[in-house]
């Protein structure tokens, strides 16, 4: 069996549980990692111990969501989200479960999941337990749903946003039945936070692909907050640097998408309205040397800014000769 390199903290997590005579299996987007040679950037372990069970078994936990049978396990390569097999409920809000129940096993806890890539877990001795086709789907570089594609977006209405990211950030194509899915139930993103539309918004936008975020608005899933669809090229992303201010900086003057319609920082929001400002403080001519041109004022200000607009369009005229000549054809 071919071994897979579990971080030494979560392999002593796995073996806590079982020893206790639990199931124990790392699970999901991990599995995916693995199997694509990355590194997961963490570890989530589902199991058939209780969240008191968990609790009792480890030293140091914290009830992330206790309800939902998840109990965080710290170690000393990171937290590890352990979550008891469980069964969900309806979804009246379109986002979480109105609740769970933890009377199923292994293969009914990954048929709940979103996508088939990610309803992977590896056993005791590093085996893939694949039973949605997620190993094929890696390969063929395919995101698809779990089952009916309806019904996991009408479960949560992120699971829509998600698809896009990981066709970004993995270089995946999106399934068609799963593509059509998502133009079909695209009205029900309104559900979603405008917090968690903006981070998955940002995840696509510094991936690899951040072209991918126009088929946010092509497909209608930014409606609800602008519904303009048509979009234009976004593969000249790819040359920003994979940054949050360059990147969302060029995807809403491509567009025309108003940052200001999602719940955005202060310092991001004036960095897209506002670009000039990442150049005012390495201009070439100084505000001192302005005054001694004999600006006062405001007008300091004035130039500054229309100078610091001229070198984001001509970054090699950033020299102090170059903006004087500049300066001399400013209104």
């Amino acid at each position: 069996m071919e071994e897979r390199p579990i971080p030494a903290g979560v392999a002593r997590c796995l073996e806590t549980l079982r020893r206790a005579g639990h199931g124990a299996y790392p699970v999901g987007g991990c599995v995916r990692d693995l199997l694509l040679g990355r590194t997961p950037g963490d570890y989530d372990v589902c199991t058939s111990a209780r969240p008191e069970q968990v609790t009792a078994l480890f030293a140091r936990t914290v009830p992330t969501g206790i309800k939902h049978g998840t109990v965080t396990v710290l170690t000393e390569d990171g937290p590890v989200e352990v979550t008891t097999f469980r069964r969900e409920g309806g979804y009246a809000d379109g986002r979480h479960p109105d609740g769970v129940a933890f009377d199923v096993g292994l293969t009914e806890d990954l048929a709940r999941r979103d996508f088939t890539v990610n309803a992977m877990a590896l056993g005791e001795e590093g085996e893939v337990i694949d039973p949605f086709g997620g190993q094929a789907d890696l390969e063929e570089g395919l995101i698809r749903c779990v089952g009916d594609p309806d019904r996991r977006f009408g479960e949560d209405a992120l699971r829509m946003l998600r698809a896009v990211r990981f066709a970004a950030q993995l270089g995946f194509a999106i399934h068609p039945e799963t593509e059509e899915a998502i133009r079909r139930n695209a009205p029900r993103v309104a559900l979603v936070s405008g917090e968690r539309i903006k981070v998955e918004m940002e995840k696509t936008l510094l991936s690899p692909r951040p072209e991918r975020a126009g088929d946010l608005l092509r497909w209608g899933l930014l409606a609800h907050l602008w519904p303009e669809r048509n979009c234009p090229d976004l593969t000249g992303l790819r040359d920003l640097p994979p940054l949050p201010i360059p990147r969302w900086r060029g995807f809403c003057t491509a567009t025309g998408f108003p940052i200001e319609c999602l719940p955005v920082e202060r310092t991001l929001r004036r960095g897209v309205r506002h670009p000039e400002e990442e150049v005012l403080h390495r201009l070439a001519l100084s505000g001192g040397e302005l005054a001694a041109l004999g600006l006062e004022g405001r007008e300091i200000g004035t130039a500054q800014r229309k100078l610091a607009l001229h070198v984001l369009d001509h970054p090699e005229d950033n020299r102090r000769e170059r903006l004087l000549e500049v300066l001399t054809k400013l209104d």
